[in-house]
């Protein structure tokens, strides 16, 4: 007869949450973050605009699997580098899977890696961030309404630093760019930065809070 979790002793339920703790520890020397969304820095717009970047989402053992490419979804290779900011989904808050043929967090991003293997990739509709919300969705992680928007702030907000060095990467270029920008370019620098940012971030919020059916998730 199986036991139930109220049949065990305390040393025995004491062992389990240790095994627990342990396989859930962060080790960014392996690019391992158990149970997390991760994101870094994407050449030249991260240089604009720090706070887009590329995201993934880490299966139960930390492997990062990411939307990189048509039809493609990366396992163990982050596209653009190691990841340097995270956020990891508490034990609390794993709970809600829906019952049927996902049991397991890694069953439900096993679901949505076969499905977005048949998909053609877009930085503007179906990209990196349409993945880890449909993911989201399917895990219904706080909610089931997770878009590319909710979730960009979401890592922006409560995103942790993976270490100093990750920092410096993410935010030394924007600096530099925008210091020599501003020191030769001057105020013509600052318009076209103000233009693309605008223009960016603008197409996501309509994309996604005015024509819905745009960005796929």
């Amino acid at each position: 007869m199986e036991k139930t979790e109220s049949d065990l002793d305390p040393e025995q339920l004491h062992m389990m949450e240790t095994g627990f703790s342990r396989t859930m520890q962060i080790d960014p020397r392996r690019s391992r973050f158990p149970c997390s969304i991760v994101w870094s820095p994407l050449p030249v717009i991260s240089w604009f605009i720090p706070f887009i970047g590329h995201i993934g989402i880490c299966r139960e053992d930390g492997v990062i699997l990411d939307f990189a490419g048509p039809n493609f979804v990366c396992v163990d290779n982050f596209a653009f580098g190691a990841a340097t900011r995270y956020v990891q989904i508490p034990k609390d808050k794993q709970c809600c899977i829906p019952l049927g043929e996902l049991r397991t967090w890694d069953d439900a991003l096993l679901k949505s890696t076969q499905e977005f293997q048949h998909r053609s990739y877009s930085l503007f509709t179906c990209n990196c961030h349409s993945f880890v919300a449909h993911n989201l969705n399917r895990l219904t992680y706080l909610s089931s309404r997770w878009n590319v928007v909710n979730l960009a702030i979401f890592i922006l907000l409560s995103g942790r630093w993976v270490n100093k060095t990750s920092m410096l990467r993410t935010i030394l270029p924007f600096l530099l760019v925008f210091f020599l920008g501003l020191t030769f370019g001057g105020f013509t620098f600052f318009k076209f930065w103000f233009l693309f940012t605008s223009l960016l971030i603008g197409w996501f919020l309509l994309a996604t809070y005015c024509f819905k059916n745009l960005i796929q998730l």
